[in-house]
């Protein structure tokens, strides 16, 4: 009797999410694959429009301990303008410019702005507990700014609320683009000196930031120590790179262990 040959592949499955060696039934793939592909093309979809809660991600958010957070809107006014318009996303409304304007902020040493991006879903679930991460991360001598929620927002929309609060630096978490197995997937931008203009080589990205990517944990003491080295370097960005030694991937700890931190 034939013994039925290994299959090389079964080792590399063990390690990734990513759709490698699916196998076929005749010409095409199985039945299986292709009905997990779609579900996650459907999950992925969904991550997009899911409109954020903001009242359910306030009450969160003040669970923690944190104040009430400021809640803003980009000069896109609803998701369809959003997606045609990344424009818009990076500027706030006159409504939120106001409201900023009435904020005595005190140039804080760093505001943390939340922003629905591209997955509201992963701010969703992820959002407090990562805020929570990197508060405990963070040197307690910093001066933080109100906690900033900011709805339609694209990246460059923290370099305004940054700059008009007077920060010396602005942290932006937001919902990634949804990949096919990562619908949840959180980015931050450290951005030193953030005023509207400033490049995308102008900021940090610690990107994957999800139970299933680079925990919470990790990221935020990432985030701690790109704020450290950039407030010693006065910079961020090209410039600053990032030599911490932390994993880009890791087990999730008491943080990511949360289910759903988008």
């Amino acid at each position: 009797m034939t013994t039925p040959a290994r299959d090389p592949w079964a080792h590399l499955r063990q390690h990734t999410s990513a759709r490698i060696a699916l196998g076929r039934t005749g010409v095409s793939l199985p039945t299986r694959e292709l009905l997990d592909f779609a579900l996650a093309h459907a999950q992925a979809r969904d991550a997009i429009h899911l409109p954020l809660d903001t009242d359910s991600l306030s009450a969160d958010l003040q669970q923690q301990g944190w104040p009430a957070p400021l809640l803003l809107h980009s000069q896109a006014r609803d998701r369809h303008e959003y997606l045609l318009r990344p424009d818009l996303g990076r500027r706030l409304d006159a409504t939120s410019v106001q409201q900023l304007g009435e904020e005595a902020a005190g140039s804080p040493d760093l505001v943390l702005v939340l922003g629905d991006g591209l997955s509201a879903l992963s701010i969703q679930q992820h959002g407090a507990v990562l805020l929570g991460a990197i508060r405990r991360a963070l040197d307690p001598a910093l001066r933080l700014g109100p906690l900033v929620v900011v709805r339609q927002a694209r990246v460059a929309v923290a370099d305004e609320v940054g700059e008009r609060l007077g920060a010396a630096a602005v942290a932006m978490v937001v919902g990634e683009r949804p990949g096919l197995s990562s619908p949840d997937s959180v980015g931050i931008y450290l951005t030193h000196a953030p005023r509207v203009g400033c490049s995308d080589a102008q900021r940090n990205c610690i990107s994957n930031v999800r139970p299933a990517g680079q925990d919470l944990d990790t990221a935020a003491r990432r985030l701690a120590w790109l704020l450290g080295e950039s407030r010693r370097l006065g910079l961020s960005g090209v410039g600053l790179k990032d030599h911490s030694g932390l994993p880009l991937t890791g087990l999730p700890g008491p943080a990511g262990s949360a289910p759903g931190l988008n």
